[in-house]
């Protein structure tokens, strides 16, 4: 009978545009498992997604695209303005990102990944993260830093990231639930990634 190990939970967040992203595709290429928290609601959100049927009953039809999808640039303008409106999607969304997560991981563990790197975005923000790693990894840089990338990344406006940057818990927040910090300030990809490197050594 083959022993499956206990893995390593590493719960990794990081504020928009920190390189969160690119941390993750360096664990995952040195083995470990990736969970994306963000993939996973957006593949529930998707046309035919789990929860498509409960977004369209909740808010109406006109918060889906032609093509049956949720349409993310009506919603994002929404919660932003009514906390009540982000109470309601949550409450339809983690459940089922929730539930894929698990499925995930479990099915990581029996492959035999000894590390499960949870890449999730609100991690700070959310209550019952904490409690299911075992160690939180942040990966911080400067605010005008994560202004620019993003602006470069996604095409957004400076107003807009701001509003997103906002939106988010503050870099000071993150920083304290952090077990580990990497500072994604000034470094090329091979130093991130020779970073990278020398951080797995110790999780």
């Amino acid at each position: 009978m083959t022993k499956i190990c206990t893995p390593l939970r590493l719960g990794l967040t990081g504020g928009i545009g920190s390189g969160k992203s690119t941390v993750a595709g360096m664990l995952a290429a040195r083995g470990g498992a990736v969970i994306d928290s963000d993939a996973i609601a957006r593949s529930v959100t998707a046309a035919n997604g789990s929860a498509i049927a409960a977004i369209s009953q909740s808010f109406g039809a006109e918060f889906l695209t032609p093509d049956g999808a949720l349409d993310r640039e009506r919603m994002r303008a929404l919660v932003f303005s009514d906390l009540s409106a982000k109470l309601r999607l949550e409450a339809i969304v983690h459940p089922l990102v929730a539930m894929a997560t698990q499925a995930q991981a479990q099915q990581a563990i029996l492959s035999g990944h000894t590390l499960l790197i949870f890449d999730v975005p609100l991690l700070v923000e959310s209550s019952r993260w904490r409690k299911l790693v075992d160690q939180v990894l942040v990966i911080d840089c400067l605010e005008n830093t994560q202004i620019d990338r993003t602006m470069v990344r996604s095409g957004l406006t400076r107003e807009a990231v701001q509003n997103i940057i906002r939106a988010q818990a503050t870099r000071t927040q993150r920083l304290a639930a952090a077990d580990i910090t990497l500072f994604n300030e000034g470094l090329d990809l091979e130093q991130l990634r020779l970073t990278v490197d020398a951080l797995a050594l110790n999780v």
